[in-house]
């Protein structure tokens, strides 16, 4: 079947999860996970958008801030749920559970897990805070200070976002040797090569999501580099509009995480767009999140492949079940 020119109007987009792949497309949201018996559950999900409401949180710049909210919650409850699924939390029984785990039990009971939770995502908005937006302007600044004789000072917001990256890549890349998270990486490639194949117009089959490659430019990586690019543009832009509004240090990382949602917004509306077009803007500033998908993405066995299949076929039919071989974007549309 030849490629289909027009399937880029039907937008499929997923996030691997714990032994699984969550996806959505036009017939909604769906899991797909590999249980420990070996066989595959696929579960339709309910999926509620702020923009049904609320019109205005469907323009352009504000829908960009909403999806990446609502995408970080949903997929966070798509994690838990495929790793209940998985049978990565069987150790909660109460034989298997260590002194700690059986203190917080007996003390907290059924709200154990909603503490744990809302404590471990405060530890991780204050890790994300002091990697990427702390640590590369206090680098920065000793750098320029102790080496460079403060000669980088009107080139500050280019070093600390170029610093930035740098401390982002070398987190994902140790993040990457650890086997679970590797497991989960074989996963992503396995979501990314099913849509591949899908948008390729070919049936849903091992063989050709096999063949497929890996990196897509809508992916979520591309879009961190996305929005590290346009941070440092607009920061830029601030310190010549604004002479000064830099040096001190607390108003400018404070000044930084004001314009955040502004750097998400136009990141959002880039990726759209890379999705839909080919050109040198979109090859420029995709390359880099493209690049960095040869970490956050991994060959995926054929058993991976499966779930990668059985999740994308459950958003693109009424009933997941129905014969891969009659995929066809033609027909979708």
């Amino acid at each position: 079947m030849s490629k289909n020119k027009d399937v880029e109007k039907i937008s499929v987009g997923g996030q691997a999860l714990i032994e699984g792949i969550m996806m959505q497309g036009p017939k909604g949201a769906a899991m797909s996970v590999r249980l420990p018996d070996g066989g595959i559950d696929t579960e339709k999900l309910e999926v509620k958008h702020l923009r049904d409401k609320f019109k205005p949180a469907g323009w352009p710049i504000i829908r960009g801030v909403v999806n990446m909210i609502e995408s970080l919650l949903f997929g966070y409850k798509c994690m838990e749920k495929s790793a209940l699924k998985a049978g990565i939390d069987d150790d909660t029984d109460p034989e298997n559970m260590s002194k700690l785990d059986k203190w917080l039990s007996d003390h907290f009971g059924p709200k154990m897990m909603a503490v744990i939770t809302g404590v471990a995502m405060v530890l991780g908005v204050l890790l994300a805070f002091l990697l990427f937006t702390y640590l590369p302007t206090i680098i920065v600044d000793v750098v320029d200070k102790y080496l460079f004789k403060n000669v980088l000072a009107n080139f500050h917001p280019l070093f600390e976002g170029l610093m930035r990256m740098v401390i982002f890549v070398i987190y994902i890349w140790l993040v990457a040797k650890m086997p679970d998270i590797k497991r989960v990486f074989m996963y992503h490639g396995a979501e990314h090569k099913s849509i591949f194949c899908y948008e390729a117009g070919l049936p849903l089959t091992v063989e050709n999501v096999r063949k497929q490659k890996r990196f897509h430019p809508r992916c979520g990586t591309s879009f961190i580099f996305v929005i590290l690019i346009i941070s440092i543009l607009i920061s830029s832009i601030l310190v010549v509009a604004f002479p000064g509004i830099d040096s001190n240090r607390l108003v400018w990382m404070a000044v930084k995480l004001l314009i955040l949602p502004l750097t998400v917004g136009i990141g959002y509306e880039f990726i759209k767009y890379a999705g839909k077009h080919d050109n040198i803007l979109v090859r420029v500033l995709s390359a880099p999140g493209l690049w960095m998908q040869r970490i956050t993405t991994q060959e995926p066995t054929d058993d991976i492949i499966e779930v990668g299949i059985e999740s994308i076929k459950a958003v693109l039919f009424d009933e997941c079940c129905e014969d891969e071989n009659s995929v066809n974007p033609e027909e979708e549309n």
